[in-house]
């Protein structure tokens, strides 16, 4: 062989080893992107978990407190009324000494007991009929009387401030 094939098979020797350590490098930079990528999902990853956790968390904590705010609005209103069987038992035991009277005492303290919680009694006798807050079930011919007008309430009819608990049975005119 002569020098210059020497010399030509080194210098491509020389590229190779040149091509191969680029070729090394840019798996190196490939291989150490890849990591970083891995070490960034792991992260991403372990921060998922752990809002997922705290929102699992935060569910089961509200829906017990949803419970215990119904236990307690129950027991408080079951408490407030403790009273009013106490006197229907005393009333019972009483027969017939001024039994109108403490039946009389016992429906106000009732009622006193309702005011406090909100509820109101709905107004209906001579008012228009309104089907959202009454129900008609009797109907009358009555020229003397508009139409539409409440003659009769069969049944009271309580609200809580504006959400009817009760609609009232009435009878209805014309």
């Amino acid at each position: 062989m002569s020098e210059q094939q020497n010399a030509k098979t080194s210098e491509q020797a020389e590229a190779k080893k040149e091509a191969k350590a680029k070729k090394s490098g840019k798996e190196s930079k490939l291989l150490e992107q890849i990591e970083a990528l891995q070490s960034e999902l792991a992260e991403q990853k372990d921060t998922y978990l752990r809002l997922y956790a705290e929102y699992d968390n935060f569910r089961k904590r509200t829906a017990k407190e949803k419970a215990d705010i119904y236990t307690n609005a129950t027991a408080k209103a079951a408490e407030e009324l403790l009273p009013v069987i106490d006197n229907f038992d005393r009333a019972i035991l009483a027969q017939g000494e001024n039994i109108d009277q403490g039946l009389k005492m016992i429906h106000t303290q009732f009622c006193e007991y309702l005011t406090r919680l909100g509820i109101a009694e709905m107004k209906a006798e001579g008012e228009k009929f309104d089907p959202a807050r009454q129900i008609a079930v009797m109907h009358i011919e009555d020229e003397s009387l508009e139409e539409n007008v409440i003659v009769e309430v069969f049944q009271k009819g309580y609200t809580l401030g504006d959400k009817v608990i009760r609609p009232a049975c009435v009878k209805v005119a014309n």
